[in-house]
């Protein structure tokens, strides 16, 4: 793994021997005494905008999005053929859950961005945020970087920060991927309009629109527990793919253990267990109660496996 552009980098020295190794700080009094924060702050945007860009630029990155924009094409095409035979476009289950609204994209294409959501959300989705969050801290251990990256004026607790912040960005990049390609799809195969929630009410195409967009966000709010638990694993080996391994298979495991009836008292409290919970924006009026713990969930797991990698992070032996 190579680096375009690596802040600091240039610098040269050895690594950073504990936590508050962050070299001298750009930040200094001015000829008045003043301090001056604002290069601080610069750096610390630039260092993200570099982390997010080098991430994008990655073949594995692009792969990973190319699978998940593909996803939306698959089901549509399938969805189209299925009710051209006759089939009706398919059934799904009740109850507000994602798959039900497959028996509704014949009708509008706005349709299939929600199925494709329901789609992608229990795997395709997770395991791409996985890949990248793992690969974050442990990729750049194996190939070297990270004691570069590590020289003044960066620091462990701002270069982690950029990290999580760039695996989290990426949360966003990957469910818009996925929500813009079967938007694309859902209009070329099928007609679009107003539609009919699952309360039976009909809301006009505008709003549609909107709740797709407010649909997109919370699932991106609904990895960043996986991105943080990504994160931590990611600090505890400096092998990328042994990581990335890890965090994924930690997420099948997960999932398997909800499916478990036997296990039903553990099921509140598993990141995945809200996730399809998102289709309840698609209800008149919404139903708060599931969305609230979703978020909720993924705010306490952020907060554990976070702080868990900074205490890591902070006391772990680069080397050199």
């Amino acid at each position: 793994m190579s680096r375009a552009e690596v802040p600091g980098a240039g610098v040269s020295g050895s690594s950073p021997s504990g936590p508050s190794s962050s070299g001298p700080s750009p930040s200094g009094p001015s000829p008045t005494g003043a301090v001056i924060v604002r290069p601080r702050l610069t750096w610390s945007l630039g260092l993200f905008v570099s982390e997010f860009v080098v991430t994008l630029r990655r073949w594995r990155t692009v792969a990973l999005l190319g699978v998940l924009a593909a996803v939306p094409v698959l089901v549509g095409i399938a969805v189209r053929i299925e009710s051209d035979g006759g089939g009706g476009g398919g059934g799904g289950g009740g109850g507000g859950e994602g798959p039900a609204f497959m028996a509704q994209v014949t009708n509008n294409g706005l349709f299939l961005v929600f199925t494709a959501l329901a789609t992608t959300l229990p795997f395709f989705l997770p395991m791409a945020v996985g890949v990248v969050a793992g690969d974050a801290i442990a990729g750049e251990a194996n190939a070297g970087t990270l004691r570069y990256l590590l020289v003044a004026p960066a620091g462990r607790t701002r270069l982690l920060l950029a990290k999580f912040t760039t695996a989290a960005a990426f949360c966003l990049v990957a469910t818009l991927v996925v929500a813009c390609s079967a938007l694309a799809v859902g209009a070329l195969l099928f007609p679009l309009g107003d539609l009919t929630t699952i309360s039976g009410t009909r809301i006009t195409f505008a709003e549609g629109l909107l709740r797709a967009l407010l649909i997109a966000l919370v699932v991106a709010a609904s990895l960043l527990g996986v991105a943080a638990l990504g994160l931590f694993v990611s600090t505890l080996t400096n092998s990328g793919i042994a990581a990335m391994a890890t965090t994924v298979g930690l997420l099948i495991t997960v999932q398997i253990v909800d499916q478990i009836p036997q296990l039903h008292a553990v099921h509140p409290y598993l990141f995945p267990h809200h996730w399809l919970s998102f289709a309840d924006l698609m209800r008149d009026p919404v139903y708060w109660t599931d969305l609230r713990e979703n978020l909720g969930l993924q705010a306490l797991y952020t907060a554990f496996f976070g702080s868990a990698a900074w205490a890591r992070f902070t006391t772990k032996d680069i080397g050199t």
